[in-house]
């Protein structure tokens, strides 16, 4: 088993690019950070992932900083051969100072991240909203190259949309459109992390679906996620697959959810292409097939809706796109960076 490893490392080595060549995209999400280090033809020479970044500001840069060079290293390289360094964070980002305003399923607030790890790395860092890199992402990749009109909804531990416009990101005037993790569904729902109650992330996003599941157990109600200490959201999706009433339940909800916010996605932006990606996108076929049954229950009494939705193709994103770390490593290509420019001056 070893000798296979060494090779592959060694082949690493061998090819590893000429200094300042390579480029590294970061996703920092509410459970894990991922790393993806390519050549510059986009060869994949390294991939890492850590559990989820501390809420400690300074914690957070060293673990950051630490996977990213250790990919870097796995990559048979080191930083003086890394260009630049991608990141897309869930928060609202200062895309001009790489400054992260607040990120609230982080716990971070007003905190320098691209200036603190260009200090910790010496490599320039580029920062911007997670789901927001990775709507450029969808944009510069062959599959959807076409498409100019696109809304990549990005459903893990929170929610948000990023949105392209006639081939350019659209933040809106404070760097927030595509927040519709917030939309309240529910007045009288679970409570949210951003203040309010029953925001579509407290049906559909996997902490959301983790929660309902273990108020579900505490309230007794028979279910085979009784026998989980802590289920979560994958737990959630397989007892539902299972038969069971509560998981189900908890399931259709989250597609019903998600069916309503393409709805009002789609009356809003009039997009071509919704590719839903985040952890719950690993749910597959069966989760689409739910969503696509909501979709059509809104659009059976209204004609105008079924035009609307049926000219728009909801797809889930391929389970191995890796969508948020290559969106990263496309804010340093530039084309993609065209396209994040225009933004700030159209």
């Amino acid at each position: 088993m070893t000798t296979p490893i060494r090779r592959r490392r060694s082949d690493r080595r061998a090819q590893a690019p000429t200094s300042g060549a390579l480029r590294v995209g970061v996703d920092i999400g509410g459970s894990k950070v991922a790393v993806l280090v390519v050549s510059a033809d986009d060869r994949v020479l390294a991939r890492r992932s850590v559990p989820a970044a501390s809420a400690e500001p300074d914690e957070a840069i060293a673990q950051i900083a630490s996977v990213i060079r250790d990919a870097v290293t796995e990559a048979g390289a080191t930083l003086d051969d890394v260009a630049a360094v991608g990141l897309g964070v869930p928060g609202r980002v200062d895309t001009a100072s790489g400054d992260v305003a607040f990120a609230v399923n982080l716990g971070w607030q007003h905190l320098p991240l691209g200036r603190r790890l260009e200090a910790a790395l010496g490599v320039p860092c580029r920062v911007e909203n997670d789901v927001r890199a990775a709507a450029v992402g969808l944009h510069r990749d062959g599959r959807y190259s076409r498409v100019d009109d696109l809304i990549f909804l990005g459903i893990g531990t929170g929610i948000s949309a990023g949105v392209v416009l006639e081939g350019r990101l659209h933040r809106g005037v404070r760097g927030l459109a595509g927040e519709i993790g917030h939309v309240v569904l529910d007045p009288d729902g679970a409570p949210c992390a951003c203040g309010l109650r029953g925001c579509f992330e407290t049906i559909a996003a996997g902490a959301g679906i983790a929660r309902a599941a273990r108020a579900a157990v505490d309230a007794g109600e028979a279910t085979t996620l009784a026998a989980i200490p802590e289920p979560t959201a994958a737990d959630v999706f397989s007892a539902a697959e299972a038969g069971d009433a509560v998981a189900t339940r908890l399931v259709d909800a989250a597609a019903e959810a998600i069916a309503r916010i393409i709805h009002e996605l789609v009356l809003a932006y009039d997009v071509e292409l919704i590719v839903i990606g985040g952890g719950i996108s690993r749910a597959g076929a069966p989760l689409l097939e739910r969503i696509r049954a909501g979709l059509a229950r809104i659009a059976a009494p209204s004609a105008f809706a079924a035009e609307l939705l049926g000219e728009t193709d909801v797809r889930l994103a391929a389970a191995d796109h890796d969508i948020g770390t290559w969106g990263a490593i496309a804010l340093l290509d530039p084309v993609s960076k065209e396209v994040v420019a225009r933004e700030a001056v159209g």
